[in-house]
């Protein structure tokens, strides 16, 4: 489900930030969440997208979703939760996540479990970064060209590396064996 960006008229988009924490918040460009677990023990996997306009603003960023980092949570405030899933789907987003059974009175925060962030860099800077640097597991680098071009998300290639990020793709697809 799509967290980030909502409506431009939208204050109450999601946000994650670090158990305990009541001023430093994350709110990365693009935010997608895929909810599970059960009412009992929820969790959030995340997308993020990180658009980053120098080498320095990349560092910030990448520190934020630093493997030592993974304590973090995902914040919902109750006017996003009330909200339609989307233009083409009304059901509201509390009732899609499949974690609460009545309409919430007060935010939900989930536990992040998985991390995966695109950055999208400056055409030297992702040349330079590409040439020297080695990315950790969760972490995945792209012209910004890419993502703000004519074809945008349309393009295959694009849509192939995305396909790539999905904790799925960590799995051998082996016939007869299931990783589900």
């Amino acid at each position: 489900m799509r967290a980030r960006p909502g409506a431009p008229q939208d204050p109450d988009q999601p946000y994650l930030k670090l158990p305990g924490s009541n001023r430093l918040r994350t709110n990365p460009d693009g935010l997608w969440f895929c909810f599970g677990g059960t009412q009992a023990d929820p969790f959030v996997d995340i997308f993020a997208i990180e658009a980053c306009g120098s080498y320095q603003n990349l560092l910030d960023k990448r520190s934020r979703f630093a493997p030592s980092m993974h304590s973090m949570l995902a914040v919902c405030s109750v006017n996003w939760l009330l909200q339609p899933v989307s233009l083409t789907n009304s059901m509201p987003r509390w009732h899609y996540t499949g974690l609460l059974g009545r309409p919430p009175v007060s935010p939900l925060a989930l536990p992040v479990r998985d991390i995966r962030v695109m950055y999208a860099l400056r055409p030297r800077h992702y040349a330079n970064f590409a040439s020297s640097q080695i990315p950790h597991a969760h972490e995945f680098f792209a012209p910004v060209e890419a993502i703000i071009g004519p074809d945008g998300w349309h393009h295959p290639h694009l849509r192939a590396f995305i396909a790539r990020t999905s904790p799925r793709a960590n799995f051998f697809d082996y016939p007869g064996v299931s990783a589900a």
